[in-house]
């Protein structure tokens, strides 16, 4: 018989671990991988949470200035004042496997 997890366990799992170690696990679950880059580029929620969660790990490692400067562009993505920036690898030439360095 599998063991179900109760709102009670939860939170008492929950409470082993520091506010810092929670916002830095929101902040990796939030985080856009590099193969989702070109699907999320545009989502506005998937960007703005990705910034937010961002932000709150350096406020409460007391770098307000890093957590202003991710509110902010946090902000941005809400109110339409950023989009995704080009991507990087677009431009560059690839170059085949067996060509000589």
């Amino acid at each position: 018989m599998m063991s179900q997890t109760t709102p009670t366990s939860k939170s008492s799992t929950l409470s082993d671990y520091s506010t810092l170690e929670l916002a830095q696990a929101l902040a990796e679950r939030l985080s856009i991988s590099s193969q989702d880059w070109h699907r999320l580029k545009g989502n506005r929620k998937a960007q703005a949470s990705q910034q937010a969660a961002s932000a709150l790990v350096f406020l409460l490692k007391d770098q307000p200035e890093e957590a202003l400067m991710r509110f902010r562009q946090a902000t941005g993505w809400l109110d339409r004042s950023l989009s995704a920036p080009p991507c990087p690898t677009h431009g560059t030439k690839k170059f085949a496997s067996n060509s000589p360095e």
